[in-house]
């Protein structure tokens, strides 16, 4: 999963964001967790023209849960995400 955060976040509420997420997850295992870094968009997304990005990679027997989606489209901190299955 990549997650592509406001930069205008300080590093604590960015943390903070993450934790959140993670809770979410409940009994996913994250295998890996790789910052990114602050990049430059290629257009802008809610005003923004650079974002975080974040990559979280999952490991899980069970499904992703259902309400994540909705979630992450609610936080208005999250510019875009992105969740792929590899099998």
């Amino acid at each position: 999963m990549v997650l592509v955060l406001r930069t205008s976040l300080s590093d604590g509420q960015r943390k903070k964001l993450l934790e959140t997420i993670k809770s979410w997850l409940k009994d996913i295992k994250i295998a890996k967790e790789d910052e990114w870094g602050q990049k430059t968009l290629s257009y802008k997304i809610k005003r923004e023209v650079s974002g975080y990005y974040t990559l979280l990679t999952l490991e899980s027997e069970n499904s992703v849960p259902l309400d994540l989606e909705k979630k992450i489209l609610a936080q208005e901190n999250i510019l875009r995400h992105l969740l792929i299955r590899r099998k």
